[in-house]
């Protein structure tokens, strides 16, 4: 066995084990593994109570990396995030210490994100594109492999607020949590009453991880392929589409291609599919997709424009 497929069989072992602590979701914790393996943040969407936490905090143990949790609420600042100087007197006089906030960890989960202001959601800004954090005139840089995993109830209940264009823009990927079934629904009430449950056993390295990450880099995509990615950007720019007030920015595309890239190295392939575009292209874009108010008021969705752009370009290109 190889390298790379000993990695791929490593990183296959380890979504097994995450799936043995959360009932159900195995296609969020495909997303979310494939995001990590990307080098990519995560937004999750759902109702309370889904298991969105409990997921990164068993990705955190698997993963072996540092976690830290910020539960985002109105009255949150952006120094309770990034850290802040304080000032220290001594016998030699006074000076200015850097106290680190919690987003100085490998995987940091911003809970019920958009529960906090703006001004304090876009304190996440620098640290998800630029993996640093600058307070005052010096910048901090943050531990590899670093990852913002953001949990974000619905946006039509009360008490939250959007989240700005651009900082949406940084999360590879929008996952959406629907609530279980009803078996899967009773596998977790079974889950949370056992108390002779082994926690998850850690299979990979922080160090690992990043070793993956490269040998994911390596995976080809073919000509055809990346013109598909470049086609389905484009298409959510379509002005005739009345549906669509703006579409994805370029970072989509480069999304996409990592996404995709991950995905075929998750299922021991090395090389990029026109499925792969297709699969992961949801998750890259229904978030980047700005709806006009004849979408919302038709009740047309983002993942519906987005089947809408897939099923036009097959046409025209034939199916692949």
């Amino acid at each position: 066995m190889s390298g790379l497929e000993e990695m791929q069989a490593r990183i296959a072992a380890c979504e097994q084990e995450i799936g043995k602590e959360i009932v159900g979701q195995r296609a969020v914790i495909r997303s979310v593994m494939t995001a990590l393996l990307s080098g990519g943040n995560v937004l999750l969407e759902g109702m309370p109570g889904l298991g969105k936490t409990r997921l990164v905090n068993t990705i955190s143990h698997v993963l072996d990396l540092s976690f830290k949790r910020i539960q985002f609420t109105p009255d949150l600042m952006p120094g309770d995030i990034t850290g802040t100087n304080i000032m220290i007197r001594d016998e030699s006089g006074s000076s200015f210490h850097f106290e680190k906030g919690p987003v100085f960890a490998n995987i940091v989960l911003a809970d019920e994100i958009n529960r906090a202001t703006p001004k304090t959601q876009s304190a996440l800004l620098e640290a998800m594109q630029e993996h640093c954090v600058t307070v005052g005139n010096t910048s901090h840089r943050l531990q590899e492999p670093f990852f913002v995993l953001a949990t974000q109830n619905p946006i039509e209940q009360e008490g939250t607020y959007p989240l700005p264009e651009a900082q949406l823009d940084r999360f590879m990927f929008k996952i959406l949590v629907g609530f279980p079934s009803k078996d899967e629904l009773k596998g977790i009430v079974d889950l949370t009453e056992r108390t002779d449950a082994a926690p998850a056993r850690t299979l990979l390295s922080g160090e690992e991880l990043l070793q993956a990450r490269e040998m994911v880099s390596g995976i080809k995509i073919a000509d055809p392929v990346m013109d598909r990615v470049l086609d389905i950007v484009m298409a959510t720019h379509d002005r005739k589409d009345k549906y669509i007030k703006e579409g994805a920015s370029p970072r989509a595309a480069q999304a996409i291609v990592k996404a995709a890239k991950a995905k075929a190295f998750m299922e021991g392939r090395f090389n990029v599919s026109f499925e792969d575009i297709q699969s992961v292209a949801y998750p890259v874009l229904r978030h980047r997709i700005i709806l006009s108010f004849e979408a919302v008021s038709d009740g047309i969705t983002e993942d519906r424009i987005i089947t809408g752009i897939m099923q036009r370009l097959n046409n025209a290109g034939g199916a692949q």
